[in-house]
């Protein structure tokens, strides 16, 4: 076959034009599948012609001034892939690394000390690390929330709050949200023209989804899924059109070298030859599979399905739905067994492959991130996440419903097959088997709950910490208590509250309360945030008390009433409405109220745990994790964010001490921020806190706060150098105590801190006859014992530390088979040394006998300045935080109910004593800590 004359064979051979390019036919621009598969890079031709590109696998490149000289900074093989890549990405940059983290390490390297990022709250669990990591040990600031509602990101769209990066993700990994990237990185670029928008773009690929032609300054995939399409490889992606951005990320990757390997890059190369003809399949399988899902009746998040949230938003940004989708099925043990059952689904991370994957995330991709943080963001341990492959659609469809059929989520019948639903009957009929013995895994609104909290206590700094003083706050062994009841196997659908000790001189049994849950406003509950600190929506507020605020005497009930429903209608919300879960929840003390020890942090500490495991929100440990008697920091975390919340319903403005002591417990130094003064705050833990007992005296004066600091603020105006000196004693004092408490002090010291704290608040007039009666009682002989005020003063509440003491043999055998007992009743280690040590401190001692603490408790509540005698409280201070009953015993196991005629757990909690109490709830079963 002879050559055409025109073809010179001595020059590299060009594409032929297919039509003749003029006016009257222009060329039109090429298809993505055919961008796909056509390698070209008229700026480096291959000097041979080879049709593949060739690997140039050389770590160095010979000679001076050249374009290469070491493959970290630039190879051939590479330079082909990121010309490749950005021409399928309708970008002007493209970078390739060695994974996708490392494309995202590399992006967030952008960022500096003090500068803030924006994140969704649906994120890969990996990502979710990397942002918990920065925030942590490099000054970042992160804030997560629902990006699938654009309103959420405008409050944090504001110079003062430094946004240097928004970081979204559409379709979310695994539960499919929607983003509207263009109408964010539109309000973005308004309101903070600085801040860089990045879009994960792995869920959907170039073939599907292009985040440059709809704002997004950034965007990057793992290029191990959809972009290599095999699994053989670890690759990420980056693709940018500004000039300025891409010139730091080819510096920070240099600099790094984290760029990918040539062999890597001919791999990843091949890959996206074939990724519009792979993804088209995928897609179309997808599509089919959560339609038959869906059909079924399983809750099925997936683009394509009709009444997806925010379908026309993908619709409209997206050209295709995807080959990922996920469903619930209701039951963790359901869904575990199905993964274990599929044979063509692999079970496996990632996503992306030719092979068609399952996996659970909340144990395997998601793992990372906590147990509450996953509950908080709506993330059910029983998802499963189907990443659909190239297979044949019916073989897989086949193996899916064997699969279900087998794990008993689904049944065969005549008319085909049919979902196997949980009712509440079914649910009931849980509970009858229980008693027979059968163990059978109920959901968290099928469960009763009993949570506890402690109390607090100022020990040092009180009215200097309004100045910027650091302040010395400490749980007490006075608690709170709380128990939450499912009304299973009931027709009605209400929620109700029993506050025992609120407006209890009005009631008898205290504040009772019942609502209709369908009669709620849910229309007007805001959308669930997961902030470091939750926004209080005023507006919500004021509805449900319009709406259904009992009309009640009594100031504290209605209030307490208030944060309940706030709360549970916020967590509830996320529910179906006919399975908003239906409760009571009964709450009591043994501290009291409206003394200044916190009880109203304690309430909503015990309120929003409840809650929050009625919802399912958080879980305790499991006896086989590895610390069983433990609740992990993130658990800890989760329910301070919104007890908080719960402190501003309950006080309009809270300083976070309270309710963070009646969630951590031991020791906490809080100081104030004062901005203006160059004063930052914060709280700090006090490692190694060690426990006091102190005796608590309620002299049940009531104090005006508000005009007690204001008396000191004018103090201070007027004469600004004795209280400028008055405070920084005190500050002194807080030092002092603070290694004391730590155990880097002598212990003996404290008493005379104590002292010398109240000396100088008298100097600011805050103390008040009442709490000078107190500090003459147990001033004087036989006790000699160190008082001051705590919090506020003018009234309410004073401290004074018990001795330490040694055991008498008679004592130490009693308490011998103290220690027996709770040992038998199964605590872990940790609650047991706890149990055991709070009873030898509560023993007769040489140093302060029992004869004396009783003659002192008796001399205190013989005194009294209103027509009230004063009561006293014996606790240790600086103990546990929030308590979770993580393992009940079994009904035969419960103590002896001090009532007879008690015949549930919920009747026994509000007749026991408040002297019983505690020890009656301990022995309920096992507890988990904070």
């Amino acid at each position: 076959m002879s050559l055409p004359k025109s073809l010179d064979v001595a020059r590299p051979v060009e594409l032929p034009t297919p039509e003749p390019d003029s006016p009257y036919h222009p060329r039109r621009p090429y298809r993505f599948s055919t961008l796909c598969a056509t390698v070209e890079n008229p700026e480096h031709k291959d000097q041979y012609g080879a049709s593949s590109v060739p690997i140039y696998q050389t770590a160095t490149f010979k000679g001076v001034g050249g374009e290469y000289d070491y493959s970290r900074s630039g190879n051939p093989t590479r330079t082909h892939l990121e010309h490749h890549l950005a021409k399928i990405s309708s970008a002007a940059h493209a970078f390739a690394v060695s994974s996708g983290m490392a494309a995202l390490d590399t992006i967030l390297r952008l960022l500096k000390p003090a500068d803030a990022i924006i994140a969704g709250d649906d994120l890969y669990g990996g990502t979710n690390r990397l942002l918990s990591y920065l925030q942590t040990h490099q000054g970042i600031t992160v804030y997560h929330v629902d990006t699938t509602n654009p309103s959420t990101l405008s409050p944090l769209l504001l110079p003062t709050n430094n946004i240097a990066m928004v970081l979204l993700e559409s379709p979310t990994n695994p539960l499919l949200k929607i983003v509207d990237l263009a109408s964010i990185a539109k309000d973005v670029k308004e309101h903070c023209p600085d801040a860089i928008v990045v879009v994960d773009n792995t869920m959907m690929s170039p073939a599907l989804q292009r985040p440059l032609e709809h704002g997004a300054d950034i965007v990057y995939d793992s290029a191990t899924k959809y972009l290599s399409g095999h699994h053989d490889l670890m690759a990420g992606v980056i693709t940018c059109n500004r000039d300025d951005v891409a010139k730091k990320i080819a510096f920070n990757i240099n600099a790094t070298g984290n760029a990918l390997t040539p062999f890597d890059c001919f791999l990843l190369l091949r890959g996206t030859k074939t990724l519009s003809l792979r993804l088209s399949q995928q897609s179309q399988t997808a599509t089919l599979v959560a339609n038959y899902l869906y059909s079924l009746g399983f809750p099925t998040f997936y683009p394509g399905l009709p009444d997806h949230p925010n379908r026309d938003i993908h619709e409209r940004i997206s050209l295709g739905y995807g080959a990922v989708l996920s469903f619930t099925t209701g039951d963790k043990d359901v869904s575990e067994r199905i993964v274990a059952g599929t044979r063509l689904w692999a079970v496996s991370v990632s996503f992306g492959c030719v092979n068609s994957l399952i996996s659970m995330p909340c144990v395997m991709s998601h793992a990372s991130i906590p147990a509450a943080t996953r509950a908080a963001r709506g993330l059910p341990e029983d998802l499963i996440r189907l990443c659909v492959g190239i297979e044949d659609s019916t073989d897989l469809l086949d193996d899916l419903e064997r699969a279900l059929i087998d794990a008993g989520a689904v049944r065969r019948t005549p008319q085909g097959v049919e979902r196997v639903r949980t009712t509440i009957g079914e649910a009931v009929a849980k509970l009858a088997l229980e008693n027979q013995g059968k163990s059978v895994k109920l959901q968290p609104h099928e469960k009763q709950w009993v949570v506890s909290s402690p109390g607090k206590v100022i020990l040092f700094g009180e009215h200097a910490v309004v100045y910027g003083v650091p302040a010395l706050a400490a749980s007490v062994s006075l608690r709170c208590y709380a128990v939450a009841t499912p009304h299973l196997g009931t027709s009605s659908r209400r929620v109700g509250v029993h506050f025992i000790d609120i407006d209890a001189d009005d009631k008898e049994g205290g504040f009772r309360y019942e609502w209709d849950i369908d009669c709620l406003p849910w229309k007007t509950v805001p959308a669930s945030s997961q902030a470091r600190e939750v926004p209080l929506d005023l507006d919500f507020l004021e509805e449900i008390s319009r709406v259904a605020l009992p009309k009640v005497l009594g100031s504290h009930a209605p209030q307490a009433s208030l944060a309940f429903l706030y709360l549970y209608m916020v967590f509830a919300a996320e529910f179906e409405s006919i399975a908003r879960p239906s409760f009571t929840l009964t709450v009591r003390a043994t501290l009291p109220v409206g003394a200044g020890l916190g009880s109203s942090a304690a309430f909503s500490v015990c309120t929003t745990t409840a809650l929050m495991l009625m919802t399912g929100r958080i879980s305790p440990p499991s006896p086989s994790d590895s610390s069983p008697g433990r609740l992990s920091k993130s658990l800890a975390d989760a329910v301070n964010v919104y007890a908080f919340l719960s402190e501003k319903i309950l006080h309009g403005n809270p300083s976070g001490v309270d309710n963070s002591v009646a969630v951590y417990g031991g020791g906490l130094l809080y100081t104030k921020s004062i901005p203006s003064e160059g004063k930052e705050g914060g709280m700090v833990s006090i490692e190694g806190f060690t426990s006091h007992r102190f005796l608590l005296t309620d002299t049940r004066v009531p104090r005006n706060t508000k005009e007690l600091v204001g008396s000191v603020g004018k103090q201070k105006v007027q004469e600004p150098e004795r209280v400028g000196k008055v405070l920084n004693d005190i500050q002194g004092v807080v030092e002092n105590a603070r290694n004391v408490l730590s155990g880097s002090g002598p212990k003996e010291s404290l008493a005379a801190l104590i002292n010398e704290n109240h000396r100088l608040l008298d100097q600011l007039r805050v103390s008040h006859p009442s709490l000078e009666a107190v500090r003459r009682v147990t001033g004087a002989e036989p006790y000699n014992l160190a008082t001051k005020l705590t919090g506020a003063g003018g009234g309410g509440c004073a401290v004074t530390l018990i001795p330490e003491g040694q055991c008498s043999p008679s004592s130490f055998i009693l308490d011998v088979s103290f220690l027996v007992r709770i040992i038998a009743s199964g605590n872990p280690f940790p609650m047991v040394f706890f149990l055991f040590m709070r009873k030898l401190m509560a023993i007769s001692s040489t140093d302060f006998s029992s004869s004396n603490l009783t003659g002192l408790i008796s001399a205190l509540e013989s005194e009294k300045f209103t027509s009230e005698r004063f009561r006293t409280y014996l606790t240790e201070v600086g103990g546990l935080g929030l308590g979770i009953l993580s393992q009940p015993a079994t009904a035969s196991d419960l103590p002896t109910p001090p009532l007879v005629g008690s015949d549930t757990l919920e009747t026994t909690f509000a007749n026991t004593s408040n002297a019983e109490l505690r020890g009656w709830v301990e022995a309920l079963g096992k507890w988990a800590y904070v």
